[in-house]
């Protein structure tokens, strides 16, 4: 049996900086990170061997002079404020793609104050990176999931749009197109999706067609791992969701002679190699 790892698949840019920066940072004593470094449990509980802690932001609240790690996806001001207050040093692995949304939004919200602009962020409520680009504009942007969301705009103001960086350039386009509709007053729309990500859902679907069986590898916390399942399935019924080599059935492989390995950006290029030899052993 053919088994093949997609080249394009596992860590982005963001999480491969953070995780650097933590194990460098390991070596100098102990560490906290504020949530998961990466959505996904086996290499959370890697690097949590290796000495990291991982607090929320109520434990964070707590902490004096010490050493904390803000993750790929970025944290509110506060989190800056309250640092430098208690005498906590920042180890910032914030993705730069993140940063510099934050950075348009908090410009796009203080320059559209005096005009009643509305901030509007396409993205999921209460995911990290959402709740740092919420926090530049005082907790006024809105935030739309779906078209659902859209209900809480006053298209008679003018409109800011902006993109949670992850998500799907064709959700987005859709969100666009809805409020351009209904708009009774300007729109301006900055597309902040990640082509990093963005570009792997073509290269996903023809990875996918090319193998009777893929393996979409992911934590289950992991919202673009969930998108891209998605996509797989789409082009490939035979798409299974595993986490690990634990999750192998012998099943998932009747009457296969090939099989695709592939992965969210939160997926650890060691997990997917180990899925690999795994397989191999059974071949």
């Amino acid at each position: 049996m053919k088994v093949e790892i997609d080249e394009n698949s596992g860590f982005c840019f963001g999480v491969v900086n953070a995780i650097a920066k933590a194990e460098e940072e390991l070596q100098h004593g102990t560490l906290y990170c504020i949530g998961d470094i990466v959505h996904n449990s086996l290499e959370v509980e890697r690097l949590k061997n290796l000495g990291l802690s991982t607090i929320d932001h109520e434990e964070f609240a707590r902490l004096k002079t010490c050493r904390v790690l803000f993750r790929a996806h970025g944290e509110p001001p506060s989190s800056y404020e309250l640092a430098e207050r208690n005498g906590i040093e920042v180890i910032d692995a914030s993705c730069p793609v993140v940063l510099n949304l934050q950075k348009k939004i908090r410009e796009a919200y203080e320059g559209g104050k005096a005009d009643g602009v509305q901030i509007v962020i396409y993205g999921k409520r209460g995911h990290a990176e959402v709740n740092g680009l919420v926090a530049q504009t005082n907790d006024e942007a809105l935030i739309v999931e779906g078209e659902e969301d859209l209900k809480s705009i006053d298209f008679a103001r003018p409109v800011i749009l902006f993109s949670q960086t992850t998500k799907s350039l064709d959700g987005f386009k859709r969100i666009v197109e809805l409020v351009k509709e209904n708009a009774r007053s300007s729109v301006v729309v900055n597309d902040t999706i990640c082509r990093k990500v963005a570009n792997r859902i073509p290269q996903l679907k023809e990875f996918a067609v090319q193998h009777d069986v893929i393996l979409f590898v992911s934590g289950e916390k992991s919202s673009n791992g969930k998108q891209l399942f998605e996509v797989c399935r789409g082009v490939n019924p035979r798409t299974y969701f595993v986490q690990g080599v634990g999750d192998l059935r012998d099943d998932m492989f009747e009457g296969a002679s090939s099989v695709g390995i592939s992965g969210a950006t939160s997926t650890p290029r060691w997990v997917m190699e180990e899925i690999r030899e795994k397989l191999k052993d059974k071949s």
